[in-house]
């Protein structure tokens, strides 16, 4: 058998020995890990908003507005470690931790294993685990919310179904209830489980219908013999107070009203999943034979076309089935223990817009809705982030978020991330580039542009000698001067965050408002370059450079944003990529090595690129789910590489802005020849890109007439397009 195009799922041998080799469904509020084992199999739940209490949920935001004047003196009167003391003294505060719900475990007296097969496909979100005489298929529903398993066997189904909460890390003194009942609908089985020390709890309510075979109920499990087929629907409540589990299983009913309910709920959830997964395709021409292997030898062939093609599809896939209620979180929507690294946060400073890069290019509007979502709902909290720390209109993000909170709680002395001002333009940046995309202004985004802009009229109250603007007290995530302190003055990626913010906040609104913005945004110092010839990471003259650390921050300017390019400023664009040159790779952390990529991209370093995801591709960062993890040698469980490594690829293909599309900036050797179908650009067009070390071909299908700039290897040309027309370019070699 052999492929003759990319394969849009993956599959494996054997059932899933480690959760974090599971199959992974979601749709973006529930989420599923399936290990697809036929006499002890287990589905993990998770839901996006269980998180367990640890005093998070009631912590606020340090109260020092009125210490603000006296250490923004002190800094620029040259005291480096001032800020270490603008603190309240509290404690280093996690957010509340991210965990799973429980398992559903499907026991069966042990039948055949032989005709084995476990496998996803990405086009459907279903997770299907087969033998000779049995079938299991499991997806998370787009549509109905609402988790669906179908299990089918050839002799009579004899299974055992309980809801276990019990994995690892799980307190010993959670609070649990179970309960199986029968109920018009069918069997049901709840688990209730309320965190220690609190009011809170969440509540599984899993509705079992049976064809044929009989039903005995043995708590806290269901006892299933001679079925055809069972079907299960589970879904997961967080509340407070008690949950009234015959609604739950009344709602759950009502889904079974069709003669073929899984095929009816499914047709449902292709409608929404389908369309938005088959958008955007990547082919690289891979070998056919290497296309069928299942992930896990693919993955011993970090080199191979099949498995950039396989690394593609799985992280939109995952990406998409990540983002709904909420973008995805360091480990996505999944995790099958409650010690979660790093509290499973949305970490603002990084990795959600890693994560999120490719929703605007590679067509998912869904994600990029997550990420408005989730502003959305915090910007109260952002209001008190500036008023607490800063006594300022306006609004400041955190630095790490529960999804609940979006309060600047969580910092300490070595990590000052109250004193982070740029994550609000981090976070909005990906709206915009989506407005852009589809040329209409989203008034949410426009609000909280605006009250970013008000933010940084209050905050911006102190120049230097030449009448500059000074960002003070600035932090450049998660480094500091290899002279100084934490806490400093006039990090790059503070003041490259303050000038876009105001001019797109200008752009946004104009009139008044818009001009005293500009102006505003006028004023901030430029750029510096050190002593090296790298942009250097603190803009104030004496701040020495860090150059291991696993992030760039400064180099902000260069990607995501527009400030600093080989096109419109060669001499900063250089120094930006002296800066990449000199920066190390610290502790090998995922992010860090796909953040450099994507800044590669940007600065036409195809080697470079292709360096990095060297390192990522060699260093067996993926498990056989084809999601990540955080460190080399599937250490830590972590989403950064799985879902980054499709925008590294489109950056490298395709780039564009308002005004500009730059074709095959910087290929990496793996990607000599292809096809990319259904990029979306930021002046409103969609694009297939097709290409060979011969050349290259371009169709633009426009949605607006303009002119724009095309940018190749042979340099740059006027290009008019006119909405409606199909526009195909033939490039030479490249």
């Amino acid at each position: 058998m052999t492929a003759t195009g990319p394969v849009h799922g993956t599959w494996e041998p054997a059932p899933a020995a480690r959760w974090e080799d599971a199959f992974l469904g979601g749709n973006g509020r529930h989420g599923v890990l399936v290990f697809g084992d036929p006499n002890d199999d287990r589905v993990i739940v998770t839901q996006h908003r269980l998180v367990r209490p640890n005093g998070g949920e009631h912590a606020r935001p340090p109260r020092l507005a009125a210490e603000l004047a006296d250490v923004q003196d002190r800094l620029l009167a040259g005291e480096s470690d001032a800020a270490e003391r603008f603190t309240d003294g509290r404690p280093l505060q996690w957010v509340q931790p991210f965990h799973p719900a429980f398992h559903i475990r499907l026991r069966r007296p042990r039948g055949r294993t032989d005709g084995y097969r476990r496998s996803v496909d990405f086009t459907t979100g279903e997770v299907t685990a087969t033998t000779a005489d049995w079938t299991s298929r499991v997806f998370v529903s787009r549509a109905d919310d609402v988790i669906v398993q179908q299990v089918t066997g050839t002799a009579g189904l004899a299974l055992d179904i309980a809801l276990d909460h019990r994995l690892p890390g799980a307190p010993h003194d959670l609070g649990i209830g179970q309960g199986t009942l029968r109920t018009p609908e069918g069997a049901l089985l709840s688990l209730r489980a309320r965190y220690p020390g609190s009011d809170r709890a969440y509540t599984g309510v899993t509705l079992v219908a049976v064809t044929g075979g009989t039903t005995e109920l043995a708590p806290p499990a269901l006892r299933v013999t001679g079925a055809d087929a069972v079907l299960l629907l589970t879904r997961v409540r967080p509340h407070t107070g008690e949950l009234d589990v015959t609604a739950e299983a009344r709602a759950l009913g009502a889904l079974l009203a069709d003669e073929r309910p899984y095929d009816s709920l499914l047709d449902r959830h292709l409608a929404l999943h389908r369309s938005a997964y088959r958008r955007v395709v990547l082919d690289l021409a891979a070998d056919p034979a290497e296309r069928t292997l299942p992930g896990s030898e693919l993955l011993d062939r970090p080199h191979s076309a099949a498995l950039m093609e396989r690394l593609f599809a799985a992280g939109r896939y995952h990406l998409l089935s990540a983002a709904g209620l909420n973008p995805p979180r360091l480990t996505g929507l999944w995790t099958g223990e409650w010690d979660t690294a790093w509290s499973g946060a949305f970490t603002n400073d990084a990795n959600v817009n890693l994560q999120t890069a490719s929703a605007a290019a590679a067509a998912l509007p869904e994600v990029t809705e997550a990420c408005a979502t989730l502003i959305e709902r915090q910007l109260d909290d952002w209001r008190e982030n500036a008023r607490a720390v800063f006594g300022a209109r306006g609004v400041v993000a955190p630095a790490h978020s529960d999804g609940e909170s979006g309060l600047s709680y969580h910092f300490s002395r070595e990590y000052p991330l109250h004193l982070w001002t740029a994550g609000a333009d981090w976070l909005l940046k990906p709206l915009v580039d989506h407005d852009e995309i589809r040329g209409e202004r989203d008034p949410r985004t426009a609000d909280a542009l605006a009250e970013v802009a008000a933010f940084y009229e209050d905050f911006l109250s102190r120049t230097d000698a030449d009448g500059h603007l000074v960002i003070v007290p600035s932090y450049s995530p998660e480094n500091r001067p290899a002279n100084g302190s934490w806490g400093a003055v006039n990090a790059a990626m503070d003041l490259s965050a303050a000038r876009h913010a105001l001019r797109t906040a200008a752009d946004y609104h104009p009139g008044p408002d818009a001009d005293r913005w500009r102006a505003l945004a006028d004023r901030l110092p430029p750029h510096r370059v050190n002593a090296d010839g790298a942009l250097a990471e603190w803009a104030w003259p004496g701040l020495d450079d860090t150059y291991d650390h696993r992030h760039l921050s400064h180099l902000y300017g260069v990607w995501p944003l527009d400030e600093i390019t080989p096109y419109d400023t060669p001499e900063l664009a250089a120094a930006a990529h002296r800066a990449l040159e000199l920066r190390g790779a610290e502790n090998d952390s995922a992010h860090g090595h796909l953040h450099h990529a994507l800044i590669a991209a940007r600065l036409r370093d195809g080697e470079r690129v292709a360096a990095a995801l060297g390192h990522v591709l060699d260093g067996d960062f993926f498990h056989p789910s084809l999601m990540s993890a955080h460190y080399p040698r599937r250490d830590v469980y972590n989403a950064d590489a799985a879902h980054t490594l499709p925008a590294v690829l489109v950056e490298a293909l395709v780039q564009s802005t308002p005004n500009r599309l730059v074709l095959l900036p910087a290929p990496p050797g793996a990607l000599r020849t292809g096809r990319l179908h259904g990029v979306r650009t930021r002046f409103g067009a969609e694009l297939d890109l097709s290409w060979a070390p011969d050349g290259a071909r371009a169709v633009l299908k426009p949605s607006r007439t303009l002119r724009i700039d095309l940018w190749t290897s042979s340099g740059a040309q006027p290009l008019d397009l006119v909405a409606g027309e199909d526009h195909v370019l033939t490039l030479g070699t490249w």
